[in-house]
C-alpha cells in the first residue's frame, strides 16, 4: 500500500472510504461534481466486487479503510500498443529518431531476430509492465507481413490465453494497406487472423488504388465478421486524407463493425474547411479515434538540428465536439518508434494533458483511458466503477488533477477482484538475454 494508506481490511467485505471519483468515470451514484468533476463517495467491496457506491458517511459494520480523499480510478484501458515491437531499442535504435529512420530499423530487427521465444519474451515483460500499472484491457498490432504472422499471431494467442482475467487482450494484424490488393496474400492473412480471433487492420496512405484496397478490406471483414483498425495518416503532410476515404468507403459499403483510426496527425495542418469536412464525414460514418500523443509528438516533424514546429497530433478537441469517441493511447514502447515509454496509462493520461490540453476544464477526459475506449473495443464492463463491476481499481493518495497529474504516481496500489498486487514493474535486466546485438 502506498506511504498514507493503512493496509487494506483482510475482510472480503470493506469499505473505500472517502474516495474521490472523476464523475464521468461512475454509474448508478448521483452526486454534484467540483469544479473538476469530481466527486466523494464510500465504495463498498464485497468478495471481489463492487458491492455499492454511497455518499460518504453511511453506517456500516463492514471495516474500512479511510482513502482521507485520494482518489481511485478503474482499471485502465491501452487501445493501441505494440507489443511484439515492443523493447527492441537496445538491441535495434533508431539513429536520427525519424519516422523512415523506424520504419527500416524494425524491419531489420524483425528479419533477424523476431522468433516466437524473442516475441513471446518481450510481450511477457510488457504485459508484466501494463498489469503492474493498473492496466485491464489492451489492443496490440502485430507486424503481419509474411512470414511473420505464422510466427506472431500464434505466440499472441498462447499470450491472450496467459494473461486471460488480468490483461485482457485483443490483436490487430498491420500491414500496409495494398496487401489486400494481393488476393492470395490476403487469403492468407486474413484466415490467420480469424482463426486467432482477431481485428483486420492496415496502415493507410494516398495513393491511386487506396479505395479499392480500402472497399476489399471492408468487404473481407464484413464477410468474416470481423473489425478494423486503420494506422492512418501519421503525418504532417497536409494532403495525406486517407481519413476521409476510410469514412467514405465505409458509408458506401455500409460496413456493419467497428472502425477506429489511430494516429490522423495531417488533419491538423489541413485548411479548416478540409479538416471539417473530413471530421464530420468521420462522425457520420461511426469512425472511432484513438491520439497518441507521446509517440507523436517525438516522431513528427522531426528534422536533425531543428525545433519542431508543432505537437504531431490530432484534432482531439474538435472530433470529441462532433461526437466522435477520442481515446489516448501508450503506442510504442521503447523501440524505433519511440524510445520511452513503460505501457503506464497515468504516464499517457499525463502527458496527453499537457500535450493536448485535456483540462481547465477536465470534463470527459478522464473517460479517454478508460471507458471510451472499452466501449469502442466492445468492452462496456470496463473502465467505469459501478456496483456489480470488479473491484479492478487503482487508488491514488492525490486527491485531485493536479496533485495526480504532478508526479509519477509510483505509490498507487491496483487492486484486483479487491485485493492488492505487487506493483513492483519487472527489471529491464531480464531482457538482456534477447537484446545482444548482431556482430
Amino acid at each position: 500500500m502506498p506511504k498514507g494508506f493503512a493496509k487494506l481490511p483482510r475482510a472480503a467485505r470493506y469499505v473505500l472510504a472517502n474516495a474521490t471519483l472523476s464523475a464521468v468515470l461512475v454509474d448508478g451514484y448521483k452526486a454534484a461534481p467540483d469544479g473538476d468533476g469530481l466527486v466523494l463517495v464510500d465504495i463498498t467491496v464485497n468478495d471481489g466486487a463492487i458491492e455499492r457506491i454511497d455518499k460518504p458517511g453511511r453506517r456500516t459494520s463492514a471495516p474500512k479503510l479511510d482513502l482521507d480523499r485520494g482518489m481511485v480510478w478503474p482499471g485502465f484501458i491501452d487501445m493501441h500498443t505494440h507489443l511484439d515491437k515492443g523493447h527492441i531499442w537496445p538491441r535495434q535504435p533508431n539513429p536520427d529518431g525519424t519516422f523512415p529512420a523506424a520504419l527500416d530499423a524494425v524491419a531489420d530487427d524483425r528479419h533477424a531476430r523476431w522468433t516466437a521465444k524473442d516475441v513471446a519474451g518481450r510481450i511477457d515483460f510488457a504485459l508484466r509492465s501494463a498489469y503492474a500499472c493498473g492496466t485491464t484491457l489492451i489492443r496490440t498490432h502485430i507486424d503481419s507481413e509474411a512470414p511473420q504472422h505464422r510466427i506472431s499471431w500464434p505466440v499472441f494467442a498462447e499470450m491472450r490465453e496467459k494473461w486471460a482475467g488480468k490483461v485482457d487482450l485483443q490483436g490487430v494484424c498491420l500491414v500496409t494497406i495494398d496487401t489486400f490488393l494481393d488476393e492470395r496474400a490476403a487469403d492468407d492473412l486474413v484466415a490467420v487472423v480469424a482463426e486467432h480471433g482477431g481485428i483486420l487492420g492496415a496502415v493507410t496512405f494516398p495513393g491511386p488504388d487506396l479505395e479499392r484496397a480500402l472497399e476489399t478490406l471492408m468487404l473481407r471483414a464484413a464477410n468474416r465478421g470481423l473489425d478494423l483498425d486503420f494506422h492512418v495518416d501519421e503525418t504532417g503532410d497536409p494532403g495525406a486524407n486517407s481519413l476521409r476515404a476510410i469514412a467514405d468507403v465505409a458509408m458506401r459499403v455500409d460496413f456493419p463493425g467497428a472502425i477506429v483510426t489511430g494516429h490522423c496527425c495531417s488533419l491538423a495542418t489541413q485548411p479548416e474547411g478540409e479538416a471539417d469536412a473530413t471530421m464530420d464525414r468521420v462522425a457520420e460514418a461511426g469512425i472511432a479515434v484513438v491520439s497518441l500523443p507521446m509517440c507523436n509528438m517525438y516522431l513528427q516533424d522531426r528534422q536533425a538540428g531543428v525545433t519542431p514546429r508543432w505537437r504531431g497530433v490530432t484534432l482531439v478537441h474538435e472530433l470529441a465536439a462532433r461526437g466522435v469517441p477520442v481515446s489516448v493511447a501508450s503506442d510504442n514502447t521503447r523501440d524505433p518508434f519511440y524510445a520511452y515509454g513503460d505501457l503506464d496509462m497515468v504516464e499517457v493520461y499525463r502527458e496527453a494533458t499537457r500535450i493536448l490540453h485535456l483540462d481547465h476544464p477536465v470534463g470527459e477526459w478522464p473517460a479517454a483511458i478508460t471507458r471510451t475506449p472499452a466501449s469502442v473495443l466492445g468492452r462496456p464492463d470496463r473502465g467505469v466503477i459501478a456496483a456489480g463491476a470488479p473491484a479492478d481499481l487503482v487508488l491514488f493518495t492525490a486527491r485531485t488533477f493536479t496533485e495526480l497529474l504532478s508526479r509519477p504516481q509510483t505509490d498507487r496500489t491496483v487492486l484486483r477482484q479487491g485485493k492488492a498486487i505487487d506493483t513492483a514493474r519487472p527489471d529491464y535486466r531480464e531482457l538482456d538475454v534477447l537484446m545482444r546485438r548482431r556482430k
